[in-house]
């Protein structure tokens, strides 16, 4: 079986495709969440990469769990309670931690449905763009069940209490159009454009100096939990590093 996370490189932007088109790139298996894990690690440790994108294989972005080891209650979704939950714990949890803890900008490219546990993930990058064939679904309800893999605590980040609540309390489907509309996404394009929009935006981010792209998107997920007067003091500290930096030297230097 082929590599989950196919990976290609642009420069500074690193491009993630999710490479299971016939299972619609369905999140189940311990190697999805170990490639996850492992390529973010590699950014981390990468200084050239300054920004990645996150798309899928064929129709589909991602299918979120797969319905048919649900229904078996197989694979991750085998067992009594207790082990059950654990099976969250080392299994598609490790993905929004590991995306949590990326260091650069990332870029959700979504060319068709991001249902369920898919649409969490397209909700754990930084920036979302839609293919005009796109659809979302925080579509747990629909199953029974909640969203294990930290949906309650990603999507009203991304459209607000109230939008998530009717997304995660009726589990429809929203389209592209709508996706927009409400804050979702920050563009829909044909999807032939897609990919093509995702790189130029990405390469537009990966053209700024990488200590302040890295410290910056730090900052801005503090900022989610810290009062002002907290963030303000890391921020005088970052700050003081970002002046210390080569990068930062020959920009002033190439205004002079």
């Amino acid at each position: 079986m082929t590599a989950f996370l196919r990976q290609e490189r642009h420069d500074a932007v690193l491009v993630l495709t999710m490479d299971r088109p016939d299972e619609h790139n369905a999140l189940t298996g311990a190697d999805q969440f170990e490639a996850f894990e492992a390529v973010c690690q590699r950014v981390n440790h990468d200084q050239t990469i300054k920004a990645v994108i996150l798309t899928g294989a064929g129709r589909s972005f991602c299918a979120g769990g797969n319905i048919k080891d649900m229904a078996r209650a197989e694979g991750l979704f085998a067992g009594a309670p207790y082990p059950l939950a654990d099976n969250y714990r080392r299994g598609i949890q490790r993905i929004p931690l590991a995306l949590a803890g990326l260091e650069v900008p990332s870029i959700a490219a979504v060319n068709g449905a991001a249902i369920g546990a898919g649409f969490d993930l397209a909700c754990m990058c930084d920036i979302r763009i839609a293919s005009q064939g796109a659809k979302f679904a925080e579509s747990f309800v629909k199953l029974g069940i909640i969203p294990g893999d930290g949906g309650a605590w990603l999507l009203p980040r991304v459209v607000g209490q109230a939008k998530a609540r009717e997304m995660a309390f009726t589990g429809d489907p929203v389209d592209a159009a709508e996706a927009l509309r409400i804050g979702l996404v920050s563009r829909v394009v044909a999807p032939e454009a897609l990919m093509e929009t995702a790189l130029a935006l990405a390469q537009r981010i990966a053209a700024n100096p990488g200590p302040a792209l890295r410290m910056g998107k730090r900052l801005m997920a503090m900022g989610e939990r810290l009062s002002l007067p907290d963030l303000l003091e890391v921020s005088a500290s970052f700050q003081a590093l970002a002046h210390h930096t080569e990068e930062h030297r020959q920009r002033m230097a190439d205004l002079g």
